[in-house]
């Protein structure tokens, strides 16, 4: 590596956050982890198995030829700078009770679909509205959460195809949705802002819908577009 590929390594190491997966091992957590390292991201895989978080970072590590750090979820979340919550929703409340207190102070990323089997072709979503306002209730008002991909096919991000697919982002706090934006570009997606963290539940009851039309339409992994010339958006 020559002095000036270097330099340039060490300052893209150095303008990006770090990221804890938490559920990491998981298809969606994973299939994230892949993206986020190849783009140059410090990634830490975490699990409620440490055994299970070593083998799914040491197969990533020896795909992509580069260092994948892990550990249990709690531990994991205290290193990253930014947290993202890769679990089913019969698992979200347990998790995020777990690393409540490491992730003061930080932007939580909350992907929990409230996907009710055997019906989750159904629309179910939970007594708050969604499960991305659940979350910020559980984490308190320390914790900025941010909801997103929850409309991206997991095996498709963990492929280097190009995905036809937008990422639409929720969050009461416009700088936190911004910070989210950079990630879902960094993962190779389009990132569109949706406003709200309330508004979470359009994107989340959505996927019972794709998943209908999966099945209804032999599709692999209908995902969401939005049409119209889309500039850049405005400040809030």
């Amino acid at each position: 590596m020559n002095e000036h590929v270097r330099a340039l390594a060490t300052l893209i190491a150095m303008s990006v956050p770090s990221v804890a997966i938490v559920g990491g091992t998981g298809k969606l957590g994973a299939a994230l982890a892949r993206r986020w390292a190849q783009a140059g991201y410090k990634v830490v895989i975490g699990s409620r198995d440490g055994a299970r978080a070593k083998e799914v970072a040491e197969a990533l590590g020896r795909e992509l030829g580069r260092h994948i750090d892990h550990d249990l979820n709690r531990p994991a979340a205290e290193r990253g700078e930014i947290v993202v919550v890769t679990v089913p929703y019969a698992a979200q409340g347990e998790t995020l009770a777990e690393i409540r207190a490491a992730v003061l102070g930080k932007i939580v990323v909350d992907t929990t679909v409230p996907l009710v089997p055997p019906k989750v072709m159904r629309v179910q979503l939970p007594p708050e509205g969604a499960a991305a306002v659940r979350a910020q209730r559980l984490l308190g008002d320390a914790v900025t959460v941010v909801s997103a991909f929850h409309n991206v096919a997991a095996d498709k991000l963990a492929t280097d195809d190009v995905i036809d697919c937008d990422v639409l982002i929720f969050s009461d706090e416009p700088a936190a949705r911004s910070r989210v934006v950079e990630l879902v570009r960094a993962a190779g997606l389009r990132a569109i802002e949706g406003g709200v963290l309330a508004n979470s539940a359009a994107a989340e009851a959505l996927t019972s819908v794709l998943i209908f039309i999966n099945k209804k339409y032999r599709v692999d992994g209908a995902g969401v577009r939005i049409t119209g010339g889309l500039t850049e958006p405005d400040d809030e």
